[in-house]
């Protein structure tokens, strides 16, 4: 280490050039490296899915799951497989081990979907597997709503949508609340009789001219002609003109015996933002695109196409995940900024101006170094960094100020300032690198943490890893040398003087004031070592049988109070659509009564359709969190008082930081005979409200 010391300090100017190549470029990193709010993780699990419509959930059980889970279920490396059949669908939950490969997982599940395609029925659609990852769930939601046709949203958002895609960060666009668009034929039975035509050869008619028709072209000595043969029907005018009968030199086609007009696929969803029909657009990120640039480019455009529209259409945004990782952001630059200052107020107390900007460079050097390394290893500005880089601010000033301080005590000697900082830095270099190591090995385990939450949280091992090698450097090659030249003895009083020289060559018990104080608490404690052992034990027994007593629990990760709550509106029953909208409607007038929910978004029909029982969910997002309630106290109120809503069951949930896990207790019954299995869930649920304090109980039963 001393030959490394003594090589920067006979190149100082290469080493200064290399301190301030490092700030700019890692300031270039700060600015640059892709920004997004949880880590994109590979989580171990794939969904395949399939549909035929119009099949029973037991047909769908024997039909299309069966033949899915026979070729699925011997997958090597499968932890768990879960099936569910619903009314025309089917999926599979395949889970894998942890630390398992992606690319080799996502090969074999297609291969054995392939294999299966044979067994499934012919109307079955093509099963669809789907790799599920943070990076696919949505940054923002732009929602459009306004009283105007609904044909007049359907358009702009679908060309809203295409345009969206079009940007680079954006990975793809889903629209909410949408309803497929087609033509409607109105026929006249009468018409039908006079021209004897029958139905069936009026659905052949559309059949057989509704086809992409490869024509070819024709080649010859004057050249080559490609052939199109007009066949698919893109619009009204192409029904119409279809012809359906040829008597002589009569044509009769659709425009004589039929009506035609567009109209949409009968809804299976409804979808409104404040009472107001709407659609929601669900953006999605490409995997390390910057999260702040791509939703500003949205907004952009968003912001620009809205000149286009009608005044009476209006956009709202929600689940806006930038505005988060805006705040951390904003939070890290305070506190590196306050960390500076108060670093820079303790020394200038102790050892003075010179040496606090000595160890206030320290700081910004470390962060900006470690910024860089995970800028070049393709890592992102995300949560975990955030919080890992400002848990080590503390840390990062340590070296520094020892190898200062020691430097200081060799100026007041008369020593040089170049030779003071040598030699502190020669001198100081093994414990401060023994100190440094003691610290990474705590997180270096951490490294080899395995499973979802392991590849959650590996970025905290790695940032700390990063920066505080950073700040050993900052400590001993890059401190010493830039104080080696603008390095000055600094003054000291003859109190000073006289502490000094009492504690390296005279009494230091005869010391007064804080100093003399501790050096006989010191004593104290070396004299009576047994009671100074006995002491620390109680002590720390003390702190444990106090955290025993007043401790709060264990959480994973710390709870903050959310902006954003969804309510989940079950009910068990053969609903319509439209009775399901009229039961949605009802918990959504409810919540507009809460001066504390800024606004509502309700969708009706579930998304997800291995959820049979949820007829819809409403996204609320509360006021400023400090001019409300907490989210916990108004879930419960909702609770409350939507149970007095008949035949359905209202459930609240607030977004959790961290890896989601779902909800935290789950339970599993397996039984041969379903009747048996069905009894013990009931005596399970009945013994659940026995004991009291479950909220949002779900069960999977038909």
């Amino acid at each position: 280490m001393n030959t490394l010391i003594d090589a920067a300090f006979s190149r100082a100017r290469v080493v200064i050039l290399s301190l301030v190549m490092i700030l700019a470029v890692g300031a270039y990193a700060y600015v640059g490296i892709p920004k997004e709010s949880s880590p994109e993780i590979p989580i171990p699990t794939l969904y395949v899915s399939t549909s035929l419509e119009g099949i029973s959930p037991e047909d769908s059980e024997r039909l299309l799951v069966e033949p899915l889970e026979t070729e699925l279920s011997a997958i090597t490396g499968l932890k768990q497989i879960t099936s569910n059949g619903a009314e025309g669908h089917a999926s599979v939950q395949l889970e894998f081990e942890p630390g398992f490969d992606s690319d080799e997982a996502l090969d074999k599940v297609r291969e054995g979907v392939d294999r299966a395609k044979s067994d499934l029925p012919e109307d079955a659609t093509d099963p669809v597997v789907t790799e599920i990852n943070t990076a696919l769930f949505p940054i923002l939601t732009a929602i459009l709503s306004g009283p105007v046709p609904e044909r007049t949203l359907n358009s702009i958002s679908e060309e809203l949508k295409d345009a969206i895609e079009g940007l680079s960060g954006v990975l793809e666009v889903d629209v909410g609340g949408e309803r497929t668009e087609l033509l409607e034929v109105l026929i006249d039975p009468t018409v039908f009789e006079t021209y004897n035509i029958s139905f069936e050869e009026l659905i052949s008619q559309i059949n057989r001219n509704n086809r992409l028709i490869a024509a070819g072209a024709i080649e010859s000595g004057a050249g080559r002609l490609v052939l199109k043969v007009p066949g698919l029907i893109e619009n009204v005018e192409d029904v119409m003109s279809l012809p359906i009968k040829v008597r002589g030199d009569t044509v009769v086609t659709f425009a004589d015996v039929a009506t035609i007009r567009r109209t949409f696929k009968d809804p299976t969803g409804f979808a409104r933002i404040d009472g107001q029909p709407a659609l929601a657009l669900e953006i999605k990120k490409r995997s390390g695109a910057n999260i702040i640039e791509t939703v500003a480019a949205v907004r952009e455009l968003i912001d620009e196409m809205r000149a286009e529209w009608p005044d009476s259409i209006t956009v709202k945004y929600t689940q806006d995940e930038s505005e988060q990782v805006q705040d951390m952001l904003s939070d890290l630059e305070a506190n590196v900024i306050a960390a500076v200052i108060l670093v820079m107020i303790v020394i200038v107390w102790a050892l003075g101006v010179r040496s606090a900007l000595l160890v206030g460079l320290a700081i910004p050097g470390a962060f900006l170094a470690g910024v860089t390394a995970l800028w070049v290893m393709g890592y992102t500005m995300n949560l975990v960094v955030l919080f890992s880089l400002i848990l080590v601010v503390g840390m990062l000033v340590d070296g520094a100020i020892v190898t200062t301080e020691l430097a200081d005590r060799r100026l007041q000697e008369g020593h040089s300032p170049r030779a003071a900082y040598a030699h502190a830095a020669k001198r100081m270099a093994w414990p401060i690198i023994a100190s440094t190591a003691t610290t990474l090995s705590v997180f270096f385990p951490l490294l080899f943490w395995t499973g979802t939450v392991g590849e959650f949280m590996k970025f905290l091992p790695i940032t700390v890893i990063l920066t505080l090698t950073a700040s050993l450097f900052m400590a001993l090659v890059f401190i010493p040398v830039v104080g080696g030249i603008i390095g000055k003895r600094p003054p000291q009083s003859a109190k000073d003087k006289a502490t000094l020289y009492a504690a390296e060559q005279g009494d230091p018990r005869e010391l007064t004031g804080f100093t003399g104080g501790y050096v006989k608490l010191l004593q104290f404690a070396i004299l009576r070592p047994w009671m100074t052992l006995i002491l620390a034990i109680a002590m720390l027994m003390g702190g444990f049988t106090a955290y025993a007593q007043f401790g709060n629990g264990i959480t994973f990760f710390p709870e903050v109070e959310p902006d954003f709550a969804q309510v989940q509106v079950r009910a068990r029953d053969n609903f319509s659509i439209y009775e399901q909208d009229a039961l949605v409607r009802q918990v959504e007038q409810r919540l507009f009564t809460y001066d504390e929910i800024a606004s509502v978004y309700a969708r009706t029909g579930s998304s997800n359709r291995d959820s049979a029982d949820l007829i819809g969910t409403i996204q609320v997002e509360f006021t400023e969190w400090d001019e409300r309630r907490t989210a916990a106290m108004i879930g419960e109120e909702i609770r409350t008082e939507m149970a007095a809503i008949p035949g359905i069951d209202v459930q609240v949930q607030t977004a959790s930081n961290g890896p989601s896990a779902g909800k935290p207790v789950n339970l599993r019954i397996k039984a041969h005979d379903a009747e048996v299995q069905q009894q013990v869930v009931n005596q399970i649920r009945e013994k659940m409200s026995d004991i009291g304090g479950f909220t949002d109980v779900t069960d999977s039963r038909p």
